[in-house]
């Protein structure tokens, strides 16, 4: 699967949700289980890589590693 990369745009502590927008104005949503170091926590404005899963009939973020 292709890498992507991205900027965390938003992140709710929380309740555990983010976006992740790209350089083409893309965004995707992501749950902090797809923090890829377990930390379930990332900073809005850190650049990551992550892949796309398919979740009830759109793409998510997973895998998400800090650039």
């Amino acid at each position: 699967m292709n890498t992507l990369s991205g900027t965390v745009a938003a992140f709710d502590r929380e309740v555990g949700l983010g976006i992740i927008a790209t350089a083409d104005t893309t965004s995707y949503t992501f749950h902090c289980i797809e923090i890829a170091d377990g930390s379930r926590d990332i900073a809005v404005g850190t650049q990551v890589t992550f892949s796309l899963i398919g979740k009830l009939g759109r793409y998510e973020a997973a895998r998400i590693t800090p650039a």
